[in-house]
């Protein structure tokens, strides 16, 4: 077809001639004192008009071609990003257990909120520098926010476009407002102990600190990984010097393949366990179960990925305790993560596994809209500041109809470990709620317990 376009565009004006030439001589010759009727030039030119546009046509449609070939020429090739990237040889702040800790970390001449506070601004800039240390392109880019009501800020550290990220967003926000009721509800029908506490015909004011982080590399076969931590402190009305009704810690972090690496996800559990049993041996099992449980998608029938912790409404030691868990577990992403991220990012792909990855971030985009229940009270607090709440999504996704991988695949192999975790869960869940039902082994991997 276009060999034949082609030709159009170099034969055009000779066709055009040749046409003209051809009216010419067929028109009627002239008499003298007759009146030529012209109906034969007029139709002639009329064709030689038509056929220089279609030449003209044609030839801008090859002209058009060519542009976005050489356009495409300009674009670097699938995956030649990696030759580019190179692994540093220490990964800036992974090792939190042996840096002198901050003053904020026993700091008591001040209030849990603003130590909450500095930690999550402390976290957000050791998470964006590990980052960036992998990131050859360019720098994060530092958005600070003012709520329009005067009600707090954010900092919102978004990389876009990157060579080893996509995307990638470290956001802190530390906010306060009056809880509407649709978020009364949801509190207390989620929690017993809340809906205790918390009266729904009473009105309460709020402020909570927190981190929230979501890295989606372009390699496809470093993992998407997503962390936050938080403090939440309810008031009643108008009345914050009598001290919070309620305060709890929440977050965790979790880890989200393409492709499944097992000593990726036994690394990513283990460091995660390490931090979680320096302060109680019952939160991993029970922070991994809840992560499992909290993190799929159910329409879908499958896990969002291959878990991590996640635990929310934390209250069952003293603010001192569950604060100090929450630097050391916070902190312990950047080891868990970062470096399975510096492993996988010079890895060669094709356009088969970007296909696949992008299919994947579908499914993580629609979990973070339909269920994500931090995506939902930040849409539904007014004065919100939508561009940070929806940083999570990523840059681009892909849903194809029906897609189904192949049999024996990586890709099928993935799948099957998400709707077996899915299954898993289910399953336990139907039969006892309050046990774990689905942990890594170090040894066997994926087991039911």
């Amino acid at each position: 077809m276009f060999a034949r376009l082609y030709r159009s565009q170099l034969h055009r004006s000779c066709a055009g001639r040749s046409l003209v030439k051809r009216c010419y001589t067929a028109a009627p010759k002239l008499t003298p004192g007759t009146a030529a009727s012209g109906y034969s030039l007029l139709s002639c030119v009329g064709a030689a008009t038509a056929a220089g546009a279609m030449g003209l046509y044609l030839g801008s449609q090859i002209n058009t071609k060519e542009q976005i070939a050489s356009a495409e020429q300009t674009e670097p090739a699938l995956g030649s990003e990696v030759s580019s990237l190179k692994v540093p040889a220490v990964i800036p702040n992974t090792d939190y257990e042996n840096e002198p800790k901050p003053a904020y970390y026993t700091n008591t001449d001040i209030s849990m909120h603003e130590r909450m506070e500095s930690f999550v601004l402390d976290l957000q800039n050791r998470l964006v520098t590990a980052l960036e240390s992998l990131e050859p392109s360019k720098k994060f880019y530092r958005d600070r926010w003012e709520r329009e009501d005067g009600k707090g800020y954010g900092i919102s550290c978004v990389i876009q476009d990157g060579q080893a990220f996509e995307k990638a967003g470290v956001n802190v926000s530390v906010i306060e407002g009056t809880l509407t009721p649709g978020q009364l509800k949801s509190m207390r029908d989620r929690n017993p102990q809340t809906a205790k506490k918390l009266d729904a015909g009473e009105e309460y004011d709020f402020r909570v600190a927190g981190v929230s982080v979501v890295v989606h590399p372009r390699n496809p076969y470093a993992p998407t990984a997503h962390k936050n931590y938080r403090r939440f402190e309810v008031y009643k009305r108008n009345d914050k010097d009598a001290g919070p009704v309620m305060a709890w810690f929440g977050g965790g972090a979790d880890l989200t393949p393409a492709y499944l690496f097992e000593d990726d996800v036994k690394y990513f559990h283990q460091t995660l366990k390490h931090a979680c049993d320096a302060h109680d041996q019952t939160y991993y099992p029970r922070f991994k179960a809840w992560c499992d449980t909290y993190f799929k998608n159910i329409h879908r029938g499958e896990t969002r990925g291959v878990g991590g912790i996640f635990f929310d409404d934390l209250e069952d030691k003293s603010p001192e305790e569950l604060f100090h868990f929450a630097y050391d577990s916070g902190n312990s992403f950047i080891r868990a993560y970062v470096p399975i991220v510096a492993k996988r990012m010079t890895m060669p792909y094709t356009m088969r596994e970007r296909n696949w990855q992008l299919i994947r971030r579908g499914h993580y985009a629609e979990f973070n809209l339909v269920y994500d229940r931090g995506t939902k009270f930040g849409l539904m607090t007014p004065g919100a500041r939508i561009e940070s709440i929806l940083m999570s999504l990523p840059l681009t996704a892909r849903w194809e109809y029906m897609n189904k991988p192949i049999a024996g695949s990586p890709e099928e192999k993935l799948l099957e470990t998400l709707n077996y975790t899915y299954a898993a869960q289910i399953s336990t869940a139907q039969s006892d709620p309050d046990e774990g039902y689905y942990s890594w082994d170090e040894d066997e991997g994926y087991s039911s317990d």
